[in-house]
Parts: C-alpha cells; structure tokens; sequence
C-alpha cells in the first residue's frame, strides 16, 4: 500500500513538472513582437499589393505579428485605427496617411510614448518621425514631363493632368514635379487640369464634359493608372484612344497593372512607384532589434513602356515567384521546426516518465534509450547537410570571383593597350604632317602603319563591345547616311591587301544615293568583321564581292558580302553567330567574336543578317529604309564625329580664328598649362607639342594638387589612372579648392564607359578626351576652354556689380564673384575698406585672393573695388537726388576731390558735367 502511494506520489510529480515544462515553452513561443499598420484603404489593387508585400515578409519571420487596419480612405476611421494601435501599445507602428495635416497629431502622440512610427508612401506635416518609406513623388512628376518631351516634336503640344486626392503629399509632389518640368520646356504647355481621388470613376465625368467642348489634348498625364484607365475608357468614347497617348503611375505587375496596360496598349508608358510594403517590414524588425536606420529611405522610380514592359513583367514575375519559393521553404522549415519541437516535447515527457521507468520495468528504459539513438541521428544528419549547404554557397562564390576577374582583367588589359596606341597614332599624325607630301613610298608606309594600328585599336574595343553587350549597355545613335559612300570608304581601306593577294575585289550596288539611318560607329565594325573574315578565308587569286541592292517596292535594303574562301561545313552553320564560336574547319588565329558582335550590331539596328555556304560563303544584311522601326532617342540629327586626317586638318584651319589664343607667341604672356600624367613616354610627346604655344608645367600624379596650387595654371590635363590618387579626386580637390576652382580641367582615361563620363562630369572635369586620341581634337579642346575662360572675363569686367544669378556661365566662380560684390556692397560708403579686409573676410590670404580675382576677371583686386564704387556712384548720379559730394562719401571715396578724379578717368567727364547732361536731356525729352 505504501508502495503504490509512493508510486502515486512519483506520478504527479511527474505530471506537474510536464505540465511546467509546456507552459514555460507556451510563454516564450507566444511572446511576439507587435508591427501596427494604419493602412489608407485596401481596395485598390496597389494598396493590396503593399499588404502582400508586408505580409510576406512578416511570414519569414515567426516572432512578428503583423496586424492590418482598414482606414476606408477615410481620416476619421484611420485616427480612431491610429488610436487603437497606440492604445494597444505596438512595438513598431507604420502608417500610410490618407491626409497629411490630421494625422501628424497622432505621430507626435506615439512617439512621446516611446512608439517608433514608420510613415509609409504619404508624408505628414514636418519631419516628427522615426523614418519614412516611399518613392520619390515629385521625381515621379519629372520622369513623366521628361518622357512626354522625348516623344514629343518641336511643335507645340497640349497636356491634360488628372492629379490624386487633394490634400495628400503624393497628389501634390506629383504636380509640382511634373509641372516645374513641362514649364522649362517651350512647346509643352498644360492646358488642362481635372482633380480626382485616386479612383476611375472620380474622374469620367468631367473627362467627357471637357473632350465634348475641345478634344484638342496630345498627352494625358494621370497621377495613378487606375485614373489613366478611366480616361482611356473616355477617350475610346470619342474614339481618341489613338491619338492621345497615356502616362500613369504605379506600373504594378499583374492582370489589372500598370504593366499589362502598357503592353495592351491602354498605356503609353508608367511610371514605376514601389508599394515600399516590403521595406517598411525589413525597417520596423531593425528597430526592434536596435539597429539604426536612416530618417529618410527613398525609393527607385522607373519609366515603363513597350520597350521595357515585357522585362518588367518577366523580373517582377521572378521575384513574385522566388518569394513564393522563399515562404514554401520557410512554412517547410517551420513545419520540421513544429516536428522538432513536438519531438523534443516527447523527449521531455519520456525523460519527466523516467522517474517511473523504475517501477515500469526495461521496456520503458529500452524506448527511451532507442528514441535517444534516432535524436542523435537526425542531428547527426542535418550537421551534415548543413556542411553541404555551407560547401556549395563557397564554391559558387568563388566560381562567381574567378569569373569577375577574368572579365576585368580582359577588360583591364584592353584598356592598358590604349595608351600605347595613342603615342603611336600621336607620332603617325605628327610624321604625317611633317612629311613631304611627294613622297609616295614613305607616305604608303606611314599609311599602312596608321591603318594597321586602327586595326589593333579595333580589335581592343571589339573585346570592350563585347563586355558591352553582355552588359546590355550598348545603344544605338542612328544617322542619316549614304551608304554606298560609306561602304565604298571601309571598301578602299581593304583595296591594297587584295591587290597584294590578286584578289578580284568589286563593290556594287543598283541606287548610289541610298540613303539609311545607321550608326556608322557600330555599321563600321560589322563592315570591318565581314570583310577582315572574307580576305582571312578567300585564297590567293579569289574573289570578294559586295553588293548593295535597293528593293524599290519593299521597305528593306539588303547588303551581301560573298567570297570564293574555305566555306563554312553545314554543321557549324546554326552555331556560327555564338560567341566564342570557330568554326571546325578554320585553322587561323581568331578570337569567336566578330560575328556574334557583328549579329548583335544588326539586330540593335532593328535588321537581320544571315548565312549561306555552299561551293561560296555568303552573308546578308537586311536593314529597313526610312526611320520608323527606330525610337526616338536611338536617332541623332548630326552624325557620329569621325576623326579622318584630312577632316581634322580644314576643321581645324577654319576654326583657328574663331578660338585664337591673344599673345601665344610671347614668351612673357603664354598660358600655363599643367599635365598630370605618369606615362613618361605621354608626357613627352605632350610636352614638345605644346612646348611652341603655352608654358608647359609637369607632374607625376603624386604633386599634382600640390604643384597646381602653387602655379595656378590656366589649364590642366590630367589623367584618370594615376600612382597615388586618381584623376577623379585631383579634380574634384582642385575644383572644390576656392584657389583653382575656376581652372577649367581636360581629363584622359582609357575608360570610354557612361560610367566614367558621369564620374568624370561629377567631378567637375571641363573636358573629357578616351584614349586613344588625337593631339589636334586636344588641341582644339585646350583653345576652346581658353577661348570660353577669356569670355568670361570680359562678362565679368563689363558687369561688374551688375553680375547675374541667373546667368550660370561658371557657378563656383560666378557664386565668388556674388560674394565679393556682396562684401563690397556692405562697405561701400567704407572709405578705409582695404583688400587686406576684403581678404579676411574671405578667410583667404591678400596673394590668394589676388591670383583668384586676376585669373577670373584679368584686373587686380584694387581696381575692381574701385570699378564697383565708380559704377555704384554713376548710378546714384542717376536715379538719386544726392549731391556729388554726398555721393562721393556715401560710396567710400575720401573727399570729392578724389572721387571726381577717378570718375573723370573712367568716364571722360566729370560727375557735375555728367549730372548736367543727364538733366539736359530729360528737359529736351
């Protein structure tokens, strides 16, 4: 008896500790951390978005509750959903205002109860937030207005705005980007505007209304594609859906987007505007966590139209597809956790059911110790799995390193040739010049070596093309061209290599005055490509022809390029335009990707190029006439520079008076000019070109700031790739330094990227010249910036203190110049005013500021404050009723003596005679 009490006794102990040991574990996995939104409405299809977006990345992580209030787009509901959520006290409250100005209160409440508060697409009044989420609204407005300019003619056209909610920050920044825009730009002008609430049917109405009285609208803007949906409906009404061309915002993905829109042709283009929904959940769990995040997180707008809608669609269809992916691994994760857990919880009850293992015998032991085996085996089993894991994701990291470096180191090599390849076209140009034109032979040689070191050049930049394509950042820039003049031009440059080989070489074509718009830059490649492959295979005494045919009742032009060579076998033939690719018969050198480039060129200009190979190779382009398959920004009027020698030559005889250089040729008056270079053999061939002309100063890269400040050049070249610091930053030093900022800069680089350019134009570079390049386009660089600093002096003398704001000729220099007629202004009637003050004021010493002053307008300090106070005095002589002596005072001169002199030097007359002839000629007036 008592031994079963002492049994009894053990198995509610038992119990009571199980139940303990549950409810422990129930407390910690029902503590949850609390994310509060005040949503505006969630009846839209963008707004639901948003929630899907949050609710999705809540669902990765387990300890957050995510909880949703419905404001119904309306400001009474939202504050008492607002007041809830404080009253409930969130860990982190988000909120989409529907309002701006009745909501900041409640933002101001949360905070001061120690509730960090996310604001989300709508902004509040002020900045009384921890951070906001959203896209930039007023950037949205720019995006559209440039889009609208660039399909846009030079005629005049009529936009109609449908602008959101009134009262809501994004109605209002979307309207004042867009219209800040359209009105900087001549023949854009809204004529319209009509106010909506975000939804179709607030806007029909007084659509019909308007396009019933005048249907004369080019371009709608809506301020969201549910409102652009409604005006196209109202548009098809009148039948005007394809005159007047759409943008909205949004571009969600999706049946009833924006994207879909596009693509259907509702649409002409959206402006992309993310929900943030994501973010703001990514946000709020760092708060939580303690870490710090920025006051303002800006998101990326984008242009979506035909051109790009069906990437768009395709990149949002992945990554909706990846997420999905995501949360079916995380609920099977948190199913094996469940699993875990309630394996775990077995463990603890056969460990609390030990104690009466004792009086249950062995069977009870061996369940124990087999269930004990399996547990370790499972773990055993999922370290190993997770080594694995680790494994792999090592090996495609350095899988993805190795390929990176191999692509910048082809690239990096490419552009170290460069350098090189200008001294040589340098030094060709410079023997060119020199050498007696009589002299056949030596100028067939200095040919054929220009001529072969563009080819080198041209098959570094087929390597750099390549890097291009791969990166999708090649565009076209289309010119109108004819191109039997331009394949005959490319077709002389192969003449001589086919007469060495007594090759028959023809050029034909039915209509020599074709023309076609093309980028010859990249037409002259596929040129170059077919040709240089059609002599590498035609054998001695072969044949190449090309032909040009011109269909007269068709729409396209084909251009074939056949040769009596090797042939091409019929299994390489569907594989041949792949990079990479040589063919199993070619026994030359060659590097797979000439042809691939040249198919890639073709198919940028809207055509097709194909192959056929029987007893001859032959292969045809087929490229469209007229402009109409190309879009506006792949069009130029003027076409691509191209740097011939003969070209360059008159180019620049014509121009030399325009930007003649006063007093070059005295060795006391010639410019300054500092280069920044570490190539020895560059800075020589520089050197003595520029030797005859300007004072030629040189630095390595180390002291190139340092050397600069202390000649104060009148320009500098400077190299990008430099020993101790690059290009980029000498530049933006020297033009961020008050004493050089106005030195205008010609940067070097091999670098021939949008990129580099953007970086280049960010630091303040003047000029921007890839290598290799020719001494006489830099030259003519050097004259022009001389040219236009020389304009801006003569600006600035003639002005004086009549210098306007608005005029940005230079804006470092024309914000100095400002200063000092400021500093000027409040001590004009300062007689004892000195340049010494002047200095002190600017925080710069007295030789300083006259270098500065001497270098931007060409007169010392001195005279121009005397200038200043002579023309201040002129004009009180004219519109005041003081008398000359009080104006003498009250502009700083000592007495009037000294004033009347100094006014009888500048201006031929005397102040009392210049009084006395203004008043003569008001009477006679």
């Amino acid at each position: 008896m008592q031994y079963f009490k002492l049994t009894r006794l053990l198995l509610l102990l038992s119990i009571f500790t199980l139940i303990g040991q549950y409810s422990c574990t129930s407390t910690k996995e029902n503590k949850k951390v609390v994310i509060g939104f005040s949503q505006t409405g969630i009846n839209d299809q963008w707004r639901k978005s948003m929630n899907k977006s949050m609710q999705l990345q809540a669902d990765f992580h387990p300890e957050i509750e995510l909880k949703i209030l419905d404001g119904n787009d309306n400001v009474k509901k939202q504050i008492e959903d607002i007041t809830q959520l404080i009253n409930d006290k969130v860990d982190v409250l988000i909120i989409s205002p529907v309002q701006s100005k009745p909501i900041t209160p409640l933002v101001n409440k949360a905070l001061l109860q120690d509730i960090p508060v996310l604001i989300v697409d709508r902004k509040i009044d002020g900045q009384n937030y921890t951070s906001y989420i959203g896209g930039d609204n007023y950037q949205v407005g720019i995006n559209a207005a440039n889009y609208i300019a660039a399909l846009s003619s030079n005629k005049e056209k009529k936009i109609l705005e449908i602008k959101g909610l009134k009262g809501s920050s994004p109605a209002a920044e979307r309207h004042l980007g867009f219209s800040s825009t359209i009105n900087t730009i001549p023949n854009l002008k809204i004529t319209h505007t009509i106010q909506g609430n975000w939804e179709a049917n607030s806007i029909k109405e007084t659509l019909n209304n308007l396009l019933s009285k005048n249907n004369n609208v080019d371009y709608i803007f809506c301020h969201n594609d549910r409102m652009a949906l409604g005006a196209w409906e109202v548009l098809k009404q009148h039948n005007l859906e394809h005159k007047v061309d759409i943008i909205g915002v949004d571009g969600l993905n999706g049946p009833n987007g924006g994207i879909q829109y596009v693509k259907d042709g509702i649409l002409k283009a959206t402006v992309y505007y993310p929900t943030g929904g994501n973010e703001a959940i990514k946000y709020a769990i760092d708060i939580v966590q303690g870490k710090k995040i920025n006051k303002n997180n800006i998101l990326e707008t984008t242009i979506i139209d035909s051109r790009n809608a069906d990437i768009m669609k395709n990149q949002f269809d992945k990554i909706n597809q990846h997420q999905e992916n995501l949360l079916a691994q995380q609920n099977k994760i948190k199913e094996q956790e469940e699993t875990y857990a309630s394996q775990s919880s077995m463990l603890k009850v056969l460990l609390a059911l030990f104690i009466l293992s004792v009086l249950l015998g062995i069977f009870s032991i061996y369940s124990g110790f087999n269930i004990s085996k399996k547990k370790h085996a499972l773990e055993l089993y999922n370290t190993k799995i997770i080594k694995q894991s680790l494994e792999i994701k090592e090996i495609a990291k350095e899988a993805e390193l190795s390929n990176e470096a191999k692509a910048n180191f082809f690239t990096g090599l490419s552009h170290e040739f460069k350098t090189p390849i200008t001294l040589i076209l340098s030094a060709i140009e410079s023997i060119t010049e020199k050498t007696n034109t009589n002299s056949n032979n030596l100028k067939t040689e200095i040919t054929l070596i220009s001529n072969n070191s563009k080819r080198l050049l041209r098959l570094i930049n087929q390597l750099l093309d390549y890097r291009k394509t791969e990166e999708k950042k090649l565009t076209l820039k289309a010119s109108k061209t004819n191109i039997f003049q331009f394949s005959t031009k490319i077709f002389n440059d192969f003449k001589i290599e086919a007469k060495k080989r007594g090759i028959a070489f023809d050029l034909k074509t039915n209509n020599t005055d074709l023309d076609l718009y093309i980028d010859r830059n990249l037409m002259d490649k596929v040129y170059f490509n077919l040709l240089s492959n059609a002599l590498k295979f035609t054998p001695d005494n072969g044949e190449i022809i090309v032909s040009i045919e011109d269909y007269k009742n068709k729409n396209f032009v084909t251009v074939s390029f056949k040769d009596s060579g090797i042939g091409i076998p019929s299994d390489d033939i569907e594989n041949i335009f792949k990079p990479f690719e040589i063919g199993s018969n070619n026994t030359k050198a060659s590097s797979g990707i000439g042809l691939h480039l040249t198919k890639q060129f073709i198919e940028l200009h809207k055509g097709e190029i194909s192959v056929r190979s029987d007893q001859s190779t032959i292969f045809t382009i087929k490229l469209y006439k007229n402009n109409k398959h190309l879009l506006p920004n792949e069009i130029i009027n003027e076409p691509d520079i191209y740097i011939d020698e003969e070209e360059l030559t008159l180019t620049d005889e014509i121009e030399e008076n325009i930007y003649q250089v006063t007093n070059v040729n005295n060795n006391d008056n010639k410019y300054d000019i500092l280069i920044i270079e570490d190539n020895d053999e560059l800075i020589k061939l520089l050197k003595n070109k520029l030797l005859e002309s300007y004072k030629v100063h040189l630095s390595n890269g180390v002291d190139g700031v340092e050397k600069a400040l202390d000649i104060i050049p009148d320009i500098i070249i400077c190299d990008v790739n430099l020993p101790d610091k690059d290009g980029f930053v000498i530049c933006e030093v020297l033009k961020n330094d008050l004493r050089t900022s106005h030195i205008p800069i010609i940067m070097l680089t091999a670098l021939d990227n949008n990129e580099s350019y953007i970086k280049g134009l960010k630091s303040g570079a003047d000029s921007y010249l890839t290598k290799p390049f020719s001494f006489s386009v830099l030259s003519q660089s050097i004259k022009s910036l001389l040219y236009n600093r020389e304009k801006l002096r003569y600006y600035y003398l003639n002005n004086v203190h009549k210098i306007n704001p608005h005029e940005k000729f230079d804006a470092k220099d024309q914000e100095f110049i400002l200063k000092i007629n400021s500093i000027i202004e409040q001590n004009i009637d300062n007689s004892s005013f000195s340049v010494e003050a002047m200095a002190e004021t600017l925080n710069i010493s007295r030789v300083q500021l006259y270098r500065k002053i001497k270098a931007i307008i060409g007169v010392n300090i001195s005279d121009y404050i005397l200038d200043f106070r002579l023309s201040k005095a002129k004009n009180l002589l004219i519109n005041s009723q003081l008398s000359v002596s009080e104006i003498a005072y009250a502009t700083g001169f000592s007495s009037p003596n000294y004033f009347s002199t100094n006014f009888k030097t500048k201006f031929n007359i005397t102040p009392k005679e210049y009084r006395k002839d203004l008043t003569n000629n008001n009477i006679n007036n």
